[in-house]
């Protein structure tokens, strides 16, 4: 693939998520209160980044992919992945509060389909779908018993990257920065590297409204900007280097059901500075009202 297709995969990406974001601010489905959510400072958010990046990929990722079998592979992936995460973002019952890749998964051991269960299913049912019609690079194994090993190893990356960034998503800019980490090597070369190069385009347009906390990608965006780095990575990672992205996916997957991302971020200096560039600095503590001596004259002041 040409450096001509990988760059006007990232520009069809960026132009298509900035003028989507615009439409979408005119006049947002259901109205804007549906769109807003409550940040970590308190502060109110828009999610219509959310579908607008989800646009740009899907754009970028027709312009970008190296095959019908490839455009429709990353259509299927994102397509799915941001379809069900709005679902959860929209209409996901707070009364719950069910939460985490177990969470949902025991709801529905006990017959209960949460938003984010049916997102589970929905999202690894898309991606495994668009795993059995992609070709992955190096092809496909001869062997029956090895090709379906092989689809289902490659729908569990595009499922299982969808969900990991969709973890990441819980401070402004982190998981776009993430998702541009990732995707620019895979850009540069390989069968992947306009669908990376849609990633980089559409998360180029969204971070500055993202940092600015004006925006959030929410469940939607999130999960189809993951989609589209594990769809990258089936069209073109050999099949050693998919295997080990898919061990480190699921190995960071669990780990998130114990350990807080944002703790050790926070501890780890590379990282707390990548992670905190470009954002708004966190407000000063406020310190609490000095109250006056018990022996202080009337009027003076507190010591």
């Amino acid at each position: 693939m040409t450096a001509g297709r990988r760059l006007a995969a990232a520009a069809v990406a960026a132009l298509t998520t900035a003028v989507v974001r615009g439409v979408l601010d005119t006049s947002p489905p259901g109205g804007p209160a549906a769109w807003t959510r409550t940040n970590h400072r308190g502060e109110p958010v828009s999610m219509l980044e959310g579908p607008a990046v989800a646009a740009g990929l899907l754009a970028g990722a027709l312009v970008g992919a190296p095959s019908a079998r490839g455009a429709l592979a990353a259509g299927v992936a994102v397509a799915g992945a941001a379809g069900f995460g709005l679902v959860d973002d929209l209409r996901e019952d707070t009364t719950t509060r069910t939460k985490g890749l177990r969470g949902h998964l025991g709801a529905l051991a006990h017959g209960r389909l949460t938003t984010g269960g049916l997102k589970v299913l929905g999202i690894g049912a898309t991606a495994l779908a668009a795993a059995a019609v992609v070709r992955p690079a190096g092809g496909r194994a001869a062997h029956p018993v090895a090709r379906a090993a092989d689809t289902l190893a490659s729908g569990a990356l595009v499922a299982g990257t969808a969900n990991l960034l969709n973890l990441l998503d819980l401070r402004p800019g982190r998981a776009l920065k993430a998702a541009g980490l990732a995707a620019a090597p895979l850009a540069l070369t390989g069968a992947g590297g306009g669908v990376a190069a849609a990633v980089l385009g559409a998360g180029g347009a969204a971070v500055e409204q993202d940092l600015a906390e004006a925006d959030m990608l929410g469940d939607g965006g999130a999960n189809a900007v993951g989609a589209a780095l594990g769809t990258a990575l089936v069209l073109g990672a050999p099949r050693p280097v998919r295997l080990a992205a898919l061990a480190a996916v699921v190995a960071l997957t669990v780990a998130s059901e114990r350990v807080s991302f944002t703790r050790v971020i926070e501890r780890t200096p590379v990282l707390r500075d990548l992670d905190a560039w470009g954002r708004r600095p966190a407000a000063p503590p406020v310190a609490p009202p000095v109250a006056p001596r018990a022996d202080a004259a009337p009027g003076a002041p507190a010591a």
